[in-house]
């Protein structure tokens, strides 16, 4: 694991495999890029370089308690500068749930460094309503009841990550984080927007695999789909549930390997575009 400076603050990334093909892969909320490893691994014995990253807020990035801190233009940002970090021109983008929709707002805001975007669950117009009956009550006891989750978060560390499925592990990391940022992670994004507005989608150009699945009111597949026609040049495929590509995830990871090999046409430009590092990097 590897560290940067952005705006005063540290921010975690992991390099995976070596070859000319770059992709960025990014956690869902409050959940480590731990959560992409194995995906990030199979991928790099596809001959790609595969980096995970943790935004500010998340994994083993700083954690600051201000909700200012926190949006999804904040982590598109955030994911810029990553680019920047690496020198890299462009790279293929993606990520899950909440890296989704980063991915969406990084390719409104820099379409430019993307040579494609991997987009697994996104959180569009039908979650909203299980979004809110979700997310509002995780927030009042992260930031009312922060003492008693801290008692939880402190039982959670004390579980031995190694008796346990991965699944599980994500689950208990994200139990066992400090809940005061966490709080605030919410906060500033609730109180934000989620995603480009549609007339926006509608006009990122780059190529884009969505991810859906069925029976998840956070992730409706009807969201995938919608979002799928909505891209000039996406393309849908089916999760057979929400834990596939992180349990059973062969059939998937052939796709998605297949399509980052379509995104970069065998051509190693992007490897190291010799960016001039950001100011703030």
């Amino acid at each position: 694991m590897a560290f940067f400076r952005y705006e005063g603050y540290e921010l975690a990334y992991t390099v995976h495999g070596e070859g000319p093909r770059n992709t960025v892969l990014m956690p869902g909320l409050l959940l480590s890029q731990k959560m992409q490893t194995r995906l990030a691994a199979d991928l790099a014995a596809h001959g790609n370089r595969v980096v995970t990253f943790d935004f500010l807020g998340h994994g083993d990035s700083d954690r600051p308690k201000e909700m200012e801190r926190y949006s999804m233009p904040a982590f598109a940002r955030q994911t810029v500068a990553l680019l920047d970090h690496l020198e890299l021109d462009q790279a293929v983008v993606g990520g899950t749930s909440l890296g989704a929709n980063v991915t969406l707002e990084v390719a409104a805001a820099a379409p430019e460094r993307l040579r494609g975007m991997i987009i697994e669950m996104p959180v569009l117009d039908k979650a909203i309503p299980a979004c809110a009956a979700t997310f509002t009550p995780l927030m009042f006891a992260l930031t009312v009841g922060e003492p008693a989750m801290k008692v939880v978060a402190r039982a959670a560390r004390l579980v031995p990550r190694q008796a346990v499925p991965f699944t599980v592990e994500l689950v208990l990391d994200w139990i066992a984080q400090d809940p005061g940022p966490s709080g605030a992670v919410l906060q500033g994004i609730l109180f934000g927007r989620t995603a480009p507005e549609r007339a926006v989608r509608q006009t990122l150009e780059a190529p884009a695999l969505v991810i859906g699945h069925p029976r998840d009111p956070l992730h409706p597949f009807s969201d995938a789909d919608m979002l799928a026609a909505e891209l000039p040049n996406g393309r849908l495929i089916d999760a057979n549930s929400i834990i596939e590509l992180r349990v059973s995830p062969e059939r998937l990871t052939g796709k998605i390997a297949e399509f980052i090999e379509e995104c970069w046409g065998g051509s190693a430009n992007g490897k190291r575009g010799r960016r001039p590092r950001a100011a703030n990097a």
